[in-house]
């Protein structure tokens, strides 16, 4: 490592000013010394780079998960002042509101197993995967345009979803402030045939069973859900797809000039930004949230597919089956929020590339369903060694700008995975340990291998230990679904 870091407390280090020129603000990564040793010296030179961006505040974060990126490591969390801040394409990535969603049932693993070979074939058949899917919803761009702005309440306004799942989602389904009129025609052609898409990569689909004796914190599993043993949940990962990456690819364009009219001066191109009080900075943000709203539509209608699905393999109506939101969580984001600085609250725009928002109990901007408990945070890890939800913490509010972990955090490219395994020879060691496997691509498969991933387990005890979110219960797959 070229960077002097110093241990802060048990689970962060920082790297302060001095280490690189032109950072504003020290740089905090997160993690156990297992962790910080293994990570990759890609984290730590973009995470100064970060520090250096105009109107940064406290620290530029990278979670326990962290791994090298576009611009931001993933795993990076920065908040910048509204005035004279900066909003950065490479601090939210290309897959605005990439997200994750779990689904309780009150079904059994002894109900479902028999069916379960049944089950996936009919949720591969109904939720396209893979690259340049598209889905069974036929939209007029007009209609594309709804979207954009309604977000979830156009899926339940047309009969793609339940009254009472927005209560379960972050911002409700629909952040305020999308500008339609600021999205290319290019980027609205691209996703408007992908609504109720996988798509490919890290996304997934995952059929669990929870872990009755992993449930940490009791009380928070039956306000989420948990209510019997061996209970069955339903997880995936995705988000805007092509739409979100042709708003970014678009913006980086376009912030490459507006960097040389407002004289900002970056160390790696990658972080191409603008202020974010400026008129590009405006027309990205709310391009930005059109996708953003898009991603949770797009959540909204592969849970449609799936309830659909289970109705018909088991014979029951949805809501008999017991096929409640628990919730849905951003983690490619930038977002307006409210935190003390030097004393004295202070509206921020926090981006969050590969993190997830972590709110603690008692604040409003947590569903009040959850407002006692605190909001779900679900953290995904490898297809082979299962996942986890947690709880949002105060402590993340005053520490991390309301923020923690997403997933696992890859430790190898996907090329690197595919040289040593085969996805044939990997799906069948997956099926032989119990994990029922549909997948449209082999090699995509094989990038996927859970040795391609940091320790799940070591990545959450290294946020519950900080405090900044909180385990609640383990989930282990039993069938997973991938592009």
């Amino acid at each position: 490592m070229q960077y002097k870091i110093h241990k802060v407390k048990e689970g962060v280090w920082e790297i302060p000013t001095s280490e690189k020129e032109g950072m504003l603000v020290p740089a905090r990564v997160l993690g156990t010394d297992k962790l910080i040793k293994e990570m990759d010296d890609g984290v730590f030179n973009q995470v100064t780079n970060v520090a250096c961006l105009p109107g940064i505040q406290k620290y530029a974060l990278c979670m326990p998960d962290g791994h090298w990126g576009y611009g931001f490591p993933i795993g990076g969390v920065a908040a910048f002042e509204l005035e004279k801040g900066v909003i950065s394409p490479g601090g939210i990535g290309f897959d605005i509101n990439c997200g994750m969603r779990l689904v309780k049932t009150n079904l059994t693993l002894e109900e479902v197993q028999p069916k379960l070979p049944q089950l996936l074939d009919k949720i591969f058949y109904s939720v396209p995967a893979g690259v340049g899917c598209k889905g069974f919803v036929k939209l007029t761009p007009n209609q594309f345009r709804e979207i954009m702005v309604e977000g979830v309440d156009w899926c339940i306004e047309n009969g793609y979803g339940w009254k009472e799942d927005k209560e379960r989602i972050e911002e409700y389904g629909r952040i305020a402030g999308a500008k339609p009129d600021k999205v290319s025609k290019h980027a609205l052609q691209r996703g408007m045939e992908q609504l109720g898409t996988l798509g490919s990569g890290n996304h997934y689909l995952e059929v669990q069973v929870a872990l009755t004796d992993q449930v940490y914190y009791p009380e928070a599993a039956q306000v989420f859900g948990l209510d019997r043993p061996n209970q069955i949940f339903i997880m995936f990962h995705c988000g805007s797809r092509g739409f979100g990456h042709q708003i970014g690819t678009d913006y980086l364009r376009i912030f490459g000039d507006a960097m040389r009219r407002y004289g900002i001066k970056i160390l790696d191109r990658e972080l191409a930004c603008a202020p974010f009080s400026s008129p590009e900075g405006q027309d990205y943000f709310g391009a930005m949230l059109c996708a953003a709203n898009s991603a949770f539509a797009n959540r909204q209608v592969i849970l449609h597919r799936i309830r659909e699905a289970f109705s018909e393999v088991f014979k029951k109506d949805p809501q008999e089956l017991g096929l409640d939101l628990v919730y849905d969580v951003c983690h490619n984001i930038a977002k307006i929020e409210e935190y003390q600085i030097n004393g004295q609250s202070q509206k921020l725009l926090v981006h969050r590339k590969g993190s997830t928002r972590s709110f603690g109990p008692n604040r409003p901007e947590v569903t009040e369903i959850y407002r006692k408990i605190g909001q779900p945070v679900i953290v995904g890890g490898s297809m082979e060694t299962g996942s986890f939800l947690l709880v949002g913490t105060e402590t993340a509010h005053q520490e991390t700008f309301g923020s923690t972990c997403h997933g696992s955090g890859r430790t190898m490219s996907r090329a690197e995975a595919r040289r040593k395994v085969r996805g044939t020879e990997l799906k069948e060691k997956m099926e032989k340990k119990g994990i029922v496997i549909r997948s449209v691509s082999m090699s995509g498969l094989a990038e996927e291998a859970g040795f391609a991933y940091k320790d799940i387990s070591e990545v959450v005890d290294a946020v519950d230990s900080l405090g900044i979110s909180k385990k609640v219960l383990q989930l282990k797959p039993i069938g997973n679904l991938k592009g």
